[in-house]
């Protein structure tokens, strides 16, 4: 158990790993995100942000005519795609395309398997938050969010926590333990920072920083993508392979009534749709 000095002492290192080490986060994301704490509203702001910067046209373009979206016509461009899109869909693309950027060099293993768990995540909590009449963008930005500490310790520090995840975990306590006693930090503390760190909205806050906290009462989208977590997890797009898992029908019992009729009950299913949707968003 962690003393009080050590505590002291981490967060210490976790200001001097912020200050040194963190590469800084796409600038289209980073604003996109921010328009979720209200600062904008503006759908042709947004599409402003956008077209200016070739590698996002391009992603935003292609994703927008893939079988993802399944738009009729041809889009040709970006105001194009943000009008048929809309502001919260539009929003929550320019995140997923500004992540897979974040994590293109280098593309690890272990980057690979970051950026799966995050698309699984979202992709689960959006069809659960639809299905309970949740915002559903926000709640695949979230999803493709949480983990946002633990992608950014894999690309600063990926021998260390290449370590941690070769050591494995009976359980997300015990890798959080882990990460803390060979990072100097777990990936949820580093979440928490780098919402402050780089402004991100309030709204982030929690799901970055507790999605593994089970103890803590939560409702409506943040407990959607905390059991998103654990589903992606189950489901094989885990990051660790945690020796003592709950199943996927113990697992899918904890998200609302609403939610859990969206699932199919074959797991393989779900796993079969959810590859499917992120071979598109790879390919796009």
């Amino acid at each position: 158990m962690a003393t009080a000095p050590y505590k002291a002492k981490a967060l210490e290192e976790q200001k001097s790993w912020l200050a040194s080490e963190v590469p800084p986060f796409p600038a289209v994301a980073l604003k996109a995100l921010n328009l979720m704490a209200g600062m904008d509203t503006s759908l042709i702001d947004l599409c402003n942000l956008i077209r200016p910067d070739a590698a996002f046209s391009t992603e935003v373009l292609r994703i927008a005519n893939s079988p993802l979206v399944a738009f009729s016509k041809n889009v040709s461009s970006v105001l194009q795609a943000s009008m048929l899109l809309g502001f919260r869909r539009l929003r929550s693309v320019v995140i997923t395309v500004g992540l897979k950027v974040y994590l293109s060099e280098p593309y690890s293993p272990l980057l690979h398997a970051c950026w799966h768990h995050s698309l699984a995540s979202a992709i689960i909590a959006e069809r659960a938050a639809k299905a309970c009449a949740h915002d559903k963008d926000f709640a695949f930005t979230s999803g493709v969010m949480h983990d946002i500490g633990r992608m950014v310790m894999a690309v600063s520090r990926p021998s260390a926590y290449a370590h941690v995840v070769e050591q494995g975990a009976n359980e997300p306590r015990d890798l959080l333990r882990a990460e803390r006693e060979i990072c100097g930090i777990d990936h949820c503390q580093a979440g928490a920072a780098l919402v402050k760190e780089w402004a991100l909205p309030e709204s982030l806050s929690w799901i970055t920083a507790s999605h593994h906290d089970l103890d803590s009462p939560v409702v409506g989208v943040d407990s959607i993508v905390r059991h998103s977590c654990l589903l992606a997890d189950s489901l094989g797009f885990a990051i660790v392979g945690y020796r003592t898992a709950p199943g996927y029908a113990q697992i899918l019992a904890g998200f609302p009534e609403p939610a859990l009729r969206s699932f199919p009950a074959d797991r393989r299913q779900l796993v079969s749709e959810i590859n499917g949707q992120i071979k598109v968003i790879e390919s796009a």
